[in-house]
């Protein structure tokens, strides 16, 4: 078994979206926030408040193995990329 990657625990809580959770739209945006150190797993389709879900952080991780690849991203950045197959980008986010 693999050690734990992030530095939230599995049962953390984390940000995402209806779409990830309900329709199994891929996670496109990743970012790792300066102010509590949260993380937030977006599909990067919609905006709107009311498509908010909360998940586990070991949930996430089910969801999209290749998140393991960015667990080290720093507070204050965020991950992107185009589709599942594209390689994660990786910047710092004045907003997060």
């Amino acid at each position: 078994m693999e050690a734990w990657p992030f530095d939230q625990a599995s049962n953390v809580t984390a940000i995402t979206t209806r779409q990830v959770l309900e329709d199994g739209h891929p996670i496109l945006r990743v970012t790792h926030y300066s102010d509590d150190h949260s993380w937030a797993f977006l599909c990067g389709t919609t905006d709107n408040t009311d498509d908010g879900r909360i998940v586990g952080m070991g949930t996430a991780l089910q969801i999209d193995p290749s998140l393991r690849d960015i667990a080290d991203l720093p507070v204050g950045w965020c991950a992107l990329r185009k589709s599942v197959d594209s390689p994660w980008q990786r910047a710092k986010d004045p907003s997060a």
